[in-house]
């Protein structure tokens, strides 16, 4: 049996974030991490013309301490529920600066 030929691609470092975000809050804050492992995120900003999610980008490059261009909500666009993309951060980088950001440290 001849093996067949193939590709490999290089694939880019990171992680994926469930989260959901609380708008109109007091503050930009994580909140809380729910027992299923979401991150509730409360965000000052409105609902409204996409605001939500690009404030959802500022405060986790501030929290992550990356450029806001390695963010990327990739579902839930127009919903509490999100899925974020992470680039050039292992999981482990990104949850030890998630736990460090709980409550607004």
């Amino acid at each position: 049996m001849a093996l067949r030929e193939y590709h490999l691609h290089g694939g880019k470092k990171g992680a994926a974030l469930a989260i959901r975000v609380i708008p109109l809050a007091g503050k930009d804050e994580i909140s809380a991490i729910q027992a299923d492992g979401t991150i509730q995120i409360r965000l000052k900003a409105a609902p409204v013309e996409g605001k939500a999610n690009q404030a959802l980008k500022d405060f986790l490059s501030k929290v992550l301490g990356i450029p806001k261009g390695k963010i990327e909500v990739v579902a839930g666009l127009n919903g509490q529920d999100k899925l974020v993309s992470v680039l050039d951060m292992d999981p482990e980088g990104v949850q030890r600066k998630i736990l460090e950001g709980l409550g607004g440290k």
